[in-house]
């Protein structure tokens, strides 16, 4: 490789054609850094505006055409050859310039050429180490002009083969430097975005990021990469308010019907000047949720190439435990907890598994705490019941271990406790509610299968339900006992006696507020649809939406309305504290088409009391419709 020099370039030897070869470009670039290594009034004027000459080849504000670029290149080259002559106070120009220099405005051959000179002076012990991470990680982004256009094709590619580059050079250094796994965490940790930054530099930057966790690099690393990027979703993830989120007044009517029944009533939705739920809320113009959006995609990606390279258990362990540590503890996480889901969705009969046995551990274990306790059952209703790959077999069995805990628990109780007190029995209360809500959504393909059928009726519901001090059907939110006594009484679970007919189909209740505390944790539904537009296609071919939910009662007035018929259906022991007789075989409310049942609670939770048995009961969830929006 050689470069065409100027009569008065850098070399003072005569070359041949007019070309510097990379022999005599080596010896130049020694002499020149012998000339300026002493003190500065030793320095001869000739050797001084040698190396102002180096200096100016070397400038990372210059732009530069062709002929300078390849220039550049033999310079940098030349400079891996000597960094031992390289000296930190005789050369400090020269380093500044280097690590300033961006690799983003290169071709090719500058860019190997720079990235050479990298490595090679961060193999020189103590001195260069940090500096050369430093400036590696910060061309994870582009500069700030560059990022404008970086969604352009050809910057794309430029993007991919930079961002391969940098991840080459961060392997390389850390595999011959011990030392360097640790400093380049603690670089990380220092150039690592923050909620408040823009949502290109959040993306661009976690993106070349977790490229690292894909090379040895990543093992070196640990979880340091991951619990970065949770950190950060979580950051974003709490800074999208309720307020955001939960819709106000005007727009109620929203999250009353089926997305399905928006093309009927576009006309009235005009003339009301209402908004679709796609532009309200999260949905469009919230900065924070646009931010997560972008961020979940990333993360979505480099979970499914982990899987389709056979690494995702690795990669899951780890999410597990930092799922743990930061995610459960959060307060009514919006969307950060649906990696998770989507971690799970990719590996069901492993990682779908592990899920579900973490949750439940926690829930059933006595060495956690009331709120652990019951924000990880709440997770697990919530993922049974919207998992689709999650098999009916595995729902059964998690069913089977909080049925016994909670029968367990009642054994122990005081009989002569008459008072309901939900706030002292919250635990209990939260595992029963977590048992009706997985039932109201998997109860139908749960019977259909002759041996969970069986399973599922020799568990002891009725003496938990039923209990005379307890009274969970009491306490628990009333939309969900209501929904779960319906369909249990149209698949023959049990008979149900006519005064339990009384609990209602409000939202909520003077109890369910008890025992749900300060934090609400009776109306958190951790995996209900997914809001998010970008991201929203990883998680919606998984996703069990009310809409498609099979309930035991679809048959109703048809011929299979018997089929059930054959269970062993214990009924329900009398309760005389009530004495409303309603009438349950009434039929005209069965016109409210299960279609516009929604799962989304009015915000202002205002529900009116609904006490037709046979009325479709609307479940709960935090914010919307039960279809997400057809994007």
């Amino acid at each position: 490789m050689g470069v065409e020099l100027a009569s008065d370039d850098l070399s003072i030897y005569e070359v041949e054609d007019g070309y510097l070869s990379d022999s005599e470009a080596f010896a130049s670039v020694i002499n020149v850094l012998d000339g300026v290594r002493m003190a500065p009034v030793l320095v001869a004027q000739s050797d001084r505006d040698q190396y102002d000459y180096l200096l100016s080849i070397v400038d990372p504000g210059k732009r530069m055409g062709p002929d300078e670029e390849a220039l550049l290149a033999t310079v940098l080259k030349a400079l891996s050859g000597a960094v031992s002559k390289i000296d930190i106070v005789h050369h400090g120009s020269l380093l500044s310039n280097i690590f300033g220099l961006c690799l983003w405005y290169y071709g090719v051959d500058a860019r190997n050429a720079l990235l050479e000179l990298i490595t090679t002076l961060a193999a020189v012990p103590d001195k260069f180490l940090d500096a050369c991470l430093h400036m590696l990680v910060v061309n994870f982004l582009p500069p700030r002009r560059l990022r404008e256009s970086i969604s352009q094709s050809r910057w794309l590619t430029r993007k991919k083969e930079i961002h391969n580059e940098l991840r080459m050079a961060l392997h390389y250094i850390t595999v011959i430097i011990p030392l360097a796994p640790v400093k380049l965490r603690n670089v990380i940790d220092k150039r690592m975005p923050r909620y408040t930054d823009p949502k290109d530099v959040i993306v661009l930057f976690v993106e070349c990021m977790l490229g690292l966790d894909n090379d040895d690099v990543g093992e070196f690393l640990g979880s340091t990469l991951l619990a970065k990027v949770v950190d950060l979703l979580t950051d974003l993830d709490v800074n999208i308010t309720w307020e955001d989120v939960l819709q106000e007044e005007h727009n109620k009517g929203i999250f009353e019907m089926e997305l399905e029944d928006w093309d009927d009533d576009m006309d009235n939705v005009a003339k009301a000047g209402t908004k679709l739920p796609m532009e309200n809320g999260v949905l469009k113009g919230n900065a924070y949720a646009d931010k997560l959006d972008g961020l979940m995609v990333i993360v979505c990606e480099h979970l499914k190439l982990r899987a389709d390279s056979g690494h995702l258990l690795n990669v899951f362990e780890t999410l597990s435990e930092i799922f743990r540590i930061a995610v459960l503890k959060l307060h009514k996480s919006k969307f950060a907890q649906f990696l998770m889901f989507y971690a799970c969705s990719l590996d069901p009969d492993i990682c779908g598994l592990k899920f579900a046995v973490l949750l439940t551990d926690i829930f059933v274990s006595e060495h956690e705490d009331p709120d652990s306790r019951m924000k990880a059952v709440s997770y697990l209703a919530s993922y049974l019941a919207r998992a689709k790959f999650i098999s009916s077999s595995l729902v059964t069995s998690i069913l089977k271990r909080l049925v016994d805990w909670c029968f367990e628990y009642c054994q122990y109780q005081d009989s002569q406790e008459k008072k309901i007190n939900p706030q002292a029995h919250r635990v209990f209360y939260s595992g029963c509610q977590a048992v009706m809500y997985i039932l109201c959504f998997r109860m139908r393909t749960i019977l259909d299968v002759s041996h969970l059928r069986q399973l599922l009726c020799h568990m002891p519901l009725i003496s938990i339900l039923c209990h005379p001090n307890l009274d969970p059907l009491k306490v628990c939110l009333p939309s969900i006992v209501q929904e779960f006594l319906r369909q249990a009484k149209a698949g023959r679970l049990f008979k149900i006696s006519t005064p339990y007919l009384y609990y209602d189909n409000s939202l909520e209740s003077e109890f369910s507020k008890a025992f749900g505390g300060i934090e609400r944790l009776d109306m958190f539904f951790p995996f209900d649809p997914y809001l998010l537009k970008d991201s929203d296609r990883f998680m919606r071919p998984n996703f069990e939406f009310w809409s498609m939910v099979k309930t035991t009662y679809s048959n109703c007035n048809s011929e299979g309305e018997d089929e059930f018929d054959d269970l062993d259906a214990p009924d329900f022991p009398e309760n005389n504290t009530h004495d409303d007789d309603l009438d349950v075989d009434n039929g005209d409310e069965l016109e409210f088409s299960m279609n516009k049942m929604s799962i989304t609670p009015n915000p202002t939770f205002q529900h009116p009391v609904i006490t037709n048995f046979d009325r479709p009961s609307r479940m709960p969830a935090r914010i919307r419709p039960s279809v997400s929006p057809p994007w």
